[in-house]
């Protein structure tokens, strides 16, 4: 499977044979759905944490004698019955949303948003992200050059410029080939790939 490689003016330099195995997959949707329901939820931290009736502080002395008071008997301030006391069934911190899901399953999910974003034409493959410099406005040049408005950029390890340059830009995420993931490629349009990170992707 061939595609024509770019430069940043958008013009056609040569041509790349892709590997067919990552970038002619079938489109899954429901795979890809699971994977990212996953990615979100291995993302969430619960922030909410309210005290049991253990944690709050004091309590210990029962508050008055069993009998013979008239009231009814209470055997702790810290209970969750009492104003300032415990929560029974609060959100707690140490709460984990976690889901497992198998390299196989991520990587079949990887593969077959590659091949739907290559099969929907928006799959771009330029000769070098490298660049002279980190400025914004550059980058906005080239980006329109390459008609993508929000695009992911797949780069080499350490580029730095790029990274930089990216980093002011709302619709616009730069990533390392070894970092590539289905929500970063769902969230943008286009895919914009330097020739020398196609090799790291797997």
């Amino acid at each position: 499977m061939k595609i024509k490689i770019l430069n940043l003016n958008n013009e056609a330099v040569g041509e790349l044979d892709l590997n067919e195995t990552i970038f002619a997959r079938a489109w899954n949707p429901d795979l890809v759905h699971q994977v990212v329901l996953a990615q979100a939820a291995n993302l969430r931290k619960p922030w909410a944490h309210t005290k049991s009736r253990a944690e709050v502080k004091g309590g210990g002395k029962k508050p008055w004698a069993q009998k013979g008071t008239g009231r009814a008997r209470h055997g702790s301030i810290n209970s969750p019955l009492w104003v300032g006391g415990g929560v029974a069934f609060g959100p707690r911190k140490d709460r984990s949303f976690a889901q497992k899901i198998n390299k196989k399953m991520v990587r079949a999910a990887l593969h077959s948003v590659l091949s739907k974003k290559l099969a929907d034409q928006e799959l771009l493959i330029v000769d070098s992200l490298t660049l002279k410099d980190h400025k914004t406005k550059n980058m906005v040049q080239t980006l329109s050059n390459l008609k993508a408005k929000s695009a992911l950029l797949v780069s080499e390890k350490g580029n730095k410029n790029l990274h930089l340059a990216c980093a002011n830009l709302a619709k616009v995420e730069c990533v390392e080939a070894s970092s590539l993931n289905v929500t970063s490629l769902l969230s943008h349009k286009h895919l914009i790939i330097d020739q020398a990170a196609i090799a790291n992707i797997k």
